[in-house]
């Protein structure tokens, strides 16, 4: 059973979302100020965090911030609606994904399960999971089983998504990846009108692996088409 834990200061808010999720097949904590979200979330005992923007003593770009100095566990954050600086900043920060605020519980529901899928031991009881494999490419390394990613024999530490994004780009390397098709292969989900999720993902991606030896971006971005990783 997946655990969840849910960060924010809305308390009738959280309680509604913890019984949907409770029916839903998750188990769920719940957290009702910064703090205390960022001290539930590094005790492990959680797979991912649904974590608020605004909250009493830390807010949750503060929490989000400081979590990723330690921890990879995936990050959903709660933006108000409209507010788009905050989806951006939170994605900047290393959320995997980001829902506005009022949010529909299913939709909710089917944003954290998509997160949970990209994770290492995510396949479901009675399913194979693919054999793992090597792929390698201008000094870059990705074990699919382990979804590990070292550059030039260095580890890169990467949360799922972009993990994901990285595998997608990587197996087609050489050809362009619409962002249509990347949001479906690496996020699990359709892409949103304004969505900006891939492109920060992307952004960050580029900032960890840096360029290519001659100098060029390993990720290309095709305006108006998609996105190419680089081959030598």
């Amino acid at each position: 059973m997946n655990r969840i834990l849910l960060a924010d200061d809305d308390i009738e808010l959280c309680e509604m979302l913890k019984e949907y999720l409770d029916v839903e097949g998750f188990q769920v904590g719940m957290a009702h100020d910064g703090q205390s979200a960022l001290s539930q979330a590094r005790t492990g005992d959680y797979d991912l965090v649904v974590l608020d923007v605004m909250m009493p003593q830390l807010n949750g770009f503060d929490v989000l911030r400081q979590l990723r100095t330690d921890s990879l566990m995936p990050v959903l954050m709660l933006t108000a609606r409209g507010e788009d600086v905050d989806s951006i900043v939170g994605l900047e920060l290393g959320a995997d994904d980001y829902l506005p605020k009022p949010c529909n519980p299913r939709v909710l529901v089917a944003r954290i399960r998509a997160i949970l899928r990209r994770l290492p031991s995510a396949t479901p009881q009675g399913e194979e999971s693919a054999p793992p494999e090597i792929l390698e490419l201008d000094g870059l390394e990705i074990q699919t089983g382990a979804r590990t990613v070292t550059l030039h024999g260095q580890p890169v530490a990467m949360t799922s998504t972009e993990y994901s994004v990285l595998e997608v780009l990587l197996r087609e390397a050489g050809h362009v990846v619409s962002k249509a098709e990347l949001s479906e292969r690496a996020l699990g989900r359709e892409l949103m009108r304004y969505d900006r999720s891939i492109d920060m993902h992307l952004s960050s991606l580029r900032k960890k692996l840096g360029p290519l030896a001659n100098g060029e971006e390993r990720i290309k971005t095709v305006r108006g088409v998609g996105y190419q990783y680089i081959r030598c």
